[in-house]
């Protein structure tokens, strides 16, 4: 096993408290939660559980920080303090990664790349503090004179899931700050270690008191937060079922700001002329990247039935030469991220035995590993499109794999689902490329390629798969407000 740092060590060794106004406090009820590495089901940390005078004592110190410094606060500045907190994350690299990775079981590598990830994502958008212009609109009278205002939402909270607990966290937290908002973190409860972490280096990245809050705790701090009457924006990113809620409660408190990345069920479809052994090289990763915990992979494939055999037989092999084990000793997967994301996947793994042929896999990993949450790479073959394992998410190591004969009915295979987030076509015909992506419902398409993210570029879903679209310029839309102003000369 890789050895920890001291700095990781002594972190683990902290007593758990929120993080609000700059200070470490306890939380009113003393409540805590056990978190565990999902790589020997051992507990290695307790976080507090925030109640409903923690979520009150952050939301105040969040709006009084907003109307007294940081409404006001001049926007390079902001740009400064972004790009320090960058430079922070790249400096606390170690500990970052080997948190991530003991809290979360994804391989130690995976980890440092998503810590990467996070500080390339601030560098973006410190870049847009001081680039948000509103507009001069003419009204066809010389007496009149109107322009527009972007301005900050106030308060946003931002609740994120476990799967790339991190850099999932810094996609909202630097569009949100560029813009001039207050933050409200809430870690999912299964990985929030490296969200508290982080809030030491906000505090030594100079961010004024109150303008970030790392609150913990499990969904009853999350349904706080969505139902606050004082804060004005939740961005969520998780389980569709989950947002719909948060939706609701927003329907239900103020009709606070709301953007959604939630689940997806992403087809990834290969043609008789693609570029087979570039779709060899991806295929394998394109369905178990995480150990499947991802919600653009692609567990939907579509394969013509030209190429259909040797796609499966090439899978197979690849997906069987998967290394699994801690993620502390780098192997290909780690295990899931708790024992009830195990129960989760074994159900539908059960169900999917009832409708589909089992190819590959279907089992839990026994032996050294048996006292994880590890579960085999696992390949089913059903053209029935109402399986259940077709038609909902699982977010574990599980795929579908299914023939087509023509584009026709590939759109309608691809489209007749309730998700619609990522999606992926390979073929060297580039007219049929462009025909599919403008005809696949879904917010997110790759060409000849998988899984691919940059911070400049807009990452969203349609239908049930979210309500807006996070990093890229599009990201500012979700943290400020629209304002027209009229004079009269």
């Amino acid at each position: 096993m890789k050895k920890l740092s001291k700095i990781t060590l002594d972190f683990l060794n902290r007593s758990p408290k929120l993080f609000i106004g700059n200070e470490w406090v306890d939380s009113f009820s003393s409540e805590t939660i056990p978190s565990v590495n999902p790589a020997n089901g051992e507990e290695i940390f307790r976080i507090a559980e925030a109640n409903d005078q923690d979520v009150d004592h952050a939301v105040d110190a969040a709006r009084k920080a907003f109307h007294k410094t940081v409404r006001d606060m001049n926007p390079s500045k902001r740009a400064l303090k972004i790009q320090r907190l960058a430079d922070l994350i790249e400096d606390h690299l170690e500990p970052l990664s080997q948190l991530e990775c003991l809290d979360n079981g994804k391989p130690i590598s995976r980890a440092v790349a998503d810590v990467k990830a996070a500080a390339a994502h601030l560098r973006y958008f410190a870049g847009w503090s001081d680039k948000i212009e509103g507009s001069s609109i003419p009204v066809h009278s010389p007496n009149i004179m109107v322009y527009t205002r972007r301005e900050p939402v106030g308060v946003a909270a931002l609740i994120v899931p476990w799967n790339f607990p991190l850099v999932m966290a810094i996609w909202k937290m630097a569009p949100a700050l560029a813009c001039g908002n207050c933050c409200i973190l809430k870690p999912a409860e299964q990985t929030s270690v490296t969200a508290l972490y982080l809030a030491n280096l906000i505090k030594e990245a100079g961010f004024p008191s109150g303008m970030v809050q790392v609150l913990t705790g499990g969904g009853k701090t999350g349904a706080l937060l969505s139902h606050h009457m004082d804060i004005d924006k939740i961005g969520f990113t998780g389980s569709t079922e989950v947002g719909k809620k948060v939706l609701e409660a927003s329907s239900k408190s103020n009709l606070k700001k709301v953007s959604l990345e939630l689940g997806g069920k992403s087809p990834n479809i290969i043609f008789d002329d693609a570029d087979m052994d570039r779709v060899h090289q991806s295929l394998v990763w394109a369905s178990f990247y995480n150990s499947g915990q991802e919600c653009t992979l692609g567990s939907r494939v579509y394969v013509h039935k030209k190429n259909f055999a040797e796609v499966v037989d090439k899978l197979v092999q690849k997906a069987s030469e998967l290394s699994m084990d801690s993620g502390l000793l780098n192997p290909d997967l780690g295990p899931l991220v708790s024992k009830e994301q195990v129960d989760r996947v074994m159900g539908y793994i059960d169900s999917g035995k009832n409708e589909a042929e089992l190819i590959l896999g279907g089992q839990r990993k026994e032996g050294d590993l048996s006292g994880g949450y590890f579960v085999e790479p696992t390949i089913f073959s059903t053209s029935n499109h109402n399986a259940k394992i077709v038609r909902e998410e699982i977010f574990g190591p599980v795929v579908n794999v299914t023939s087509f004969e023509d584009e026709e009915e590939i759109i309608a295979y691809a489209n007749n689902s309730r998700y619609g987030l990522a999606s992926a076509i390979w073929t060297k015909d580039i007219s049929r490329a462009h025909r599919f992506a403008h005809r696949i419902e879904a917010g997110v398409v790759w060409i000849n390629s998988y899984d691919l993210f940059h911070p400049a570029v807009p990452f969203g879903g349609f239908k049930e798969s979210g309500i807006g679209r996070e990093m890229g310029k599009s990201a500012l839309e979700l943290y400020t407000r629209e304002k027209a102003i009229w004079t009269q000369l």
